[in-house]
């Protein structure tokens, strides 16, 4: 009883210095964490999510106007009905408010533009500062100049704002969506001629980790790998939520190079398991005697390989019948998670699988 106590205590305080070193990394505040979150929801366009995360930033101190100049901004970088619908949301979140006797701060507005502003001109010298050196988009004039003089011009000049606190929103933002990597990369190192600390930036993953989402945290770790020179140490995830991750594979650990995890999936009634494996995680070569293995991949990127024979990419969609005596592998691609489903099928008495030698680095590292 007294080992087992011991060992409680050991756990919890191991936990808690976790979780203390953890806090030491970050050094974003709260309200910039609340702004991360508001930020990567409204491009997602995860209103209920993003109704929570308005609600948590006013509470932690964001004022009306910083939300709203930061949902209007956005517009330039995720298109309006998102801005639009992230508005009517802020609305909604502060009748709420107001009904329950919830005060939130109005905050102030941005200072009037003097009568000779020049946006255009103001706006290039913020995105020459912004890029590091001068930009001009001469294949697409009309959008060099809405670039210019409205992007960098009319909206950065607004000051309820500042220039740090608009590239925080942007990447942010940018982590939120797909195929966005150049500008996503390049606003990492915008945010920091903007005035962002690289600690700063570097602690975005972790929020957007534990406020918004695996992939979102992905982007922005990716991102920023690339803009400082760093290796990326992390692959593509895969949304757990709907393929479940499940225990961790500890009864077939031996056969496995890296982690993967088991889920099963209904199997008492002929259900199949759901397997995922981390990046580089891969099994044994090994044949089902006398059964045929059924492979669908359902999330991320993977390989399948007979022996004698090319590797074969799966990605979601993907189904492979591993023929009943071959000698063959499967598991994760080097820069993602991979997940699939498996089951046997024309099984015959006497089945059994016979696991061989790993698969290793060498052969493995050909692979793209």
């Amino acid at each position: 009883m007294k080992q087992a106590l011991l060992l409680i205590a050991l756990l919890v305080a191991g936990v808690a210095a976790t979780a203390q070193n953890n806090d030491d990394k970050m050094q974003l505040n709260n309200e910039q964490q609340c702004m991360v979150a508001i930020a990567c929801l409204e491009a997602k366009g995860d209103i209920e999510q993003l109704a929570t995360a308005i609600d948590s930033g006013l509470d932690a101190g964001l004022t009306v106007s910083q939300v709203k100049e930061a949902l209007s901004q956005l517009y330039a970088y995720t298109g309006f009905p998102r801005s639009l619908n992230a508005l009517g949301t802020l609305q909604r979140v502060l009748a709420q408010r107001e009904a329950a006797g919830k005060t939130s701060l109005p905050g102030r507005e941005a200072s009037p533009m003097s009568e000779d502003y020049d946006a255009l001109r103001e706006g290039t010298e913020v995105q020459t500062r912004l890029s590091g050196r001068p930009f001009d988009y001469a294949f697409a004039p009309a959008t060099d100049y809405y670039l210019k003089a409205h992007l960098f011009g009319d909206i950065f000049a607004r000051d309820n704002l500042t220039h740090a606190e608009r590239e925080l929103v942007t990447v942010s933002a940018l982590s939120g969506l797909e195929a966005v990597e150049p500008q996503l990369v390049a606003h990492v190192r915008g945010a920091l001629n903007m005035g962002l600390k690289e600690e700063e930036v570097k602690s975005i993953p972790a929020v957007l980790r534990a406020r918004v989402g695996e992939k979102e945290a992905w982007r922005a770790s990716r991102a920023i790998a690339i803009a400082f020179d760093q290796p990326d140490g992390e692959g593509r995830p895969v949304d757990f939520a709907v393929w479940p991750k499940g225990e961790p594979n500890t009864a077939y650990a031996q056969y496995f190079i890296g982690n993967s995890y088991l889920a099963p999936l209904d199997t008492q009634n002929g259900g199949p398991v759901n397997v995922t494996f981390e990046p580089r995680c891969r099994n044994n070569w090994h044949i089902h005697h006398k059964a045929v293995q059924v492979l669908v991949c359902v999330a991320g990127r993977g390989w399948y390989q007979e022996e004698g024979k090319e590797a074969v990419e799966m990605r979601p969609g993907s189904v492979i019948a591993s023929p009943a005596e071959a000698k063959h592998w499967h598991g994760a691609a080097r820069d993602s998670w991979f997940q699939h489903l498996t089951y046997m099928t024309a099984v015959q008495e006497g089945s059994t699988t016979e696991w061989l030698e790993p698969v290793n680095d060498e052969h493995y590292d050909q692979l793209p």
